[in-house]
């Protein structure tokens, strides 16, 4: 008999059980974020820790290994089948920020109209870690107090192969919708979106009146065509990814020696300048 513990003999020899119509990653090599904040969430967890280890789960979460997945409000749940018959429970939680904290984040969100435009078109800021840190908030993980892990297996390593997968899997998901980082600190996207409306309403017709001018007209034409100190360099359009495009097409019902379409193609477009 091996002098080795049950839970390091347990699953070493053994390939995990084959899921049907699991979730997988689109990434089949090299890095998996594509967007600042899904690199940012990688960052951070490396930083925490947490990152030198998650290699273990990427062939889990490229093979489709995670049965399922829920986002929510202060934790992740998912599903991951290792080579047991049951599948895995893991459990990532996170911090959501109280009513008070979210009024203020959006006043202060709904108060800028960069934010508030980039938000309702479906972009992530770039500086919206700075306004969220100037309210004393944070976007991401500062600590490893601020990330909570867990997983039903018998793998004491934290983070294990299945909450890696999870991570990885993650990280793909924020580059496809910005607002589950959001999500995860107590705002879906509906609910900060109309509340952004709300609050940006009720504070249109204030900032219109602010100024009034009775002047007669023929002094005011000399700067009526001043465009003043906007800055419109802040309003310059993000930088598509190169493989934006591609994720918009349709998934083909067909393969190629066991392999998607759309996961041959992206290595062209990945080498195609930005």
């Amino acid at each position: 008999m091996s002098d080795q513990p049950f839970w390091a003999q347990e699953d070493h020899p053994k390939r995990p059980l084959r899921v049907e119509n699991g979730i997988q990653i689109h990434s089949t090599r090299g890095t998996v974020a594509r967007t600042w904040w899904s690199k940012r969430f990688l960052v951070v967890l490396e930083a925490l820790g947490v990152g030198g280890r998650l290699h273990r789960g990427r062939s889990y979460a490229r093979s489709g290994q995670i049965v399922s997945c829920v986002v929510d409000a202060g934790s992740v749940v998912a599903l991951v089948q290792g080579t047991r018959p049951t599948p895995y429970k893991v459990r990532i939680g996170i911090p959501a920020w109280g009513k008070q904290d979210w009024s203020r984040a959006e006043q202060a969100l709904a108060d800028d109209a960069w934010y508030a435009a980039t938000l309702l078109a479906g972009g992530m800021p770039t500086e919206i870690e700075d306004l969220f840190a100037g309210l004393g908030l944070a976007l991401f993980p500062t600590s490893q107090r601020d990330l909570s892990m867990d997983c039903t297996c018998p793998d004491p390593t934290v983070p294990c192969k299945h909450l890696a997968a999870v991570f990885y899997l993650l990280a793909e998901r924020f580059d496809a919708d910005p607002f589950e980082v959001l999500a995860l600190r107590g705002r879906d996207r509906e609910t900060l979106l109309a509340n952004l409306r709300r609050r940006r309403g009720s504070t249109a017709a204030p900032e219109a009146a602010v100024e009034d001018d009775s002047r007669p007209l023929g002094e005011l034409l000399d700067d009526f065509y001043a465009a003043g100190a906007l800055d419109l360099t802040r309003f310059a359009p993000a930088e598509p990814e190169p493989g934006a495009l591609l994720e918009q097409v349709p998934e083909l019902p067909i393969e190629v020696r066991r392999h998607k379409v759309r996961d041959l193609l992206r290595p062209a477009y990945d080498q195609l300048p930005k």
